[in-house]
Formats: C-alpha cells, sequence, structure tokens
C-alpha cells in the first residue's frame, strides 16, 4: 500500500504537468500556425481530452475484469508516455492528428490509474480506515503530487527556455521519459495479485 501511494504521487504530478502546460502549449504555436484550428481553438482541442475521459470510463469495467489492477495500472503509466511523447512530436500543422491522439491517450492515462487506484484502495483497506485511505489517495495525487509536479516541471521548462522561446519538443520528452521511469520500476516494486472474484464485472 506504501509504494501505491507513493506512485500515486508521481503520477499526480505527471497530470498537474499536462493541466499547466498544456494550454500553453498550443498557445506559444501562434506564430508559426496562426490559422490553424489548434492554435485558434485551443479549449476545443483540449475539450477532447475531457470526451476520452468519459469515454474510457465505461471501458475500465472490462479491462479491470479482464486484466487486473495491475496491469490496467500499468497501461495508465506507458499511456501517460505516448501523452507526452505525441506532444512532443505534434504540432497544429502536419502534426495535428498527433496532437489529437495525445488528447485521445489522455482518458485512458487518467482514468485507469485514479479508478483503478481508488478500486484497490477500496479492496485493500478495512471498513474503519477505507474513508480515510481514499482521502491520502486523493491527497497524494491531487495534493503532493501536484504540488511537486508543478514545481519540477516549472523548473524543467525554464530549464529549456531560451530567450523566452521554450524548446517544448524536448520538454515533452522529458516528461516522457519521467513516466517512462515511472512504467518500468512499477511492475517490480508494486507486487499485487489480480484476482478476478475481486475486480468490477
Amino acid at each position: 500500500m506504501a509504494v501505491f501511494f507513493i506512485f500515486a504521487m508521481l503520477l499526480g504530478a505527471a497530470l498537474q504537468i499536462t493541466n499547466t502546460f498544456g494550454g500553453s502549449f498550443l498557445q506559444d504555436f501562434g506564430s508559426t500556425y496562426a490559422n490553424s484550428f489548434a492554435v485558434a481553438h485551443p479549449g476545443l482541442l483540449m475539450s477532447v481530452s475531457q470526451i476520452s475521459e468519459t469515454l474510457f470510463i465505461l471501458s475500465i469495467p472490462f479491462f479491470l475484469h479482464r486484466f487486473g489492477i495491475k496491469k490496467v495500472m500499468i497501461i495508465s503509466i506507458f499511456a501517460w508516455v505516448l501523452r507526452f511523447g505525441l506532444f512532443g512530436l505534434g504540432n497544429p500543422g502536419g502534426g495535428l492528428i498527433l496532437l489529437v491522439l495525445s488528447m485521445i491517450i489522455y482518458g485512458m492515462a487518467f482514468d485507469f490509474f485514479n479508478i483503478s487506484g481508488s478500486l484497490f484502495v477500496e479492496m485493500e483497506t478495512e471498513p474503519g480506515i477505507r474513508a480515510s485511505a481514499q482521502g491520502l489517495f486523493m491527497i497524494m495525487t491531487n495534493g503532493l503530487g501536484a504540488f511537486f509536479g508543478g514545481v519540477i516541471s516549472g523548473k524543467v521548462v525554464d530549464l529549456f527556455t531560451v530567450n523566452g522561446v521554450k524548446n517544448w519538443p524536448v520538454i515533452w520528452f522529458v516528461f516522457a521519459g519521467y513516466a517512462l521511469i515511472l512504467g518500468i520500476v512499477f511492475p517490480f516494486v508494486f507486487r499485487y495479485k489480480h484476482e478476478r472474484k475481486l475486480v468490477l464485472k
């Protein structure tokens, strides 16, 4: 459980990264892709993420029953790798499809860990401390994770900003590398055996 909460914080940092810099990333294309859809309507493009989030929620029972909580969490972590990597490769011109794919993958990245994580806490804690454990899960993801994610990611962006110009591809690849490290380490340190009878059907 302790390992799970640590990774909940680290994945919460990934969520904060995309919440903080997703919009400004698209706006920075204004000078080179001023007439593109993504630059003219960044809010509409970002809303694809919310639509994706809603749709992936519906698929969670299937994935949990078939693969189990641990594998669903691993899928979520590698979805963050793709989310950031596609941001690094995409642009509002010829790379628009990559940005759209990144928005779609966001639903998997966000929902799969948060929902399966909440279910894991629900199953692994005693009724007397269950509400407190769920609260701690939220603190680790949206509290500490968001705080450290905001601070550290801001320093990464500053590091790759020269004369006010951000090197977004490198920045996103750094974030993708961060998520990749989490994805490699997580299966080895989070020891949990999938039991079908305990998972939502």
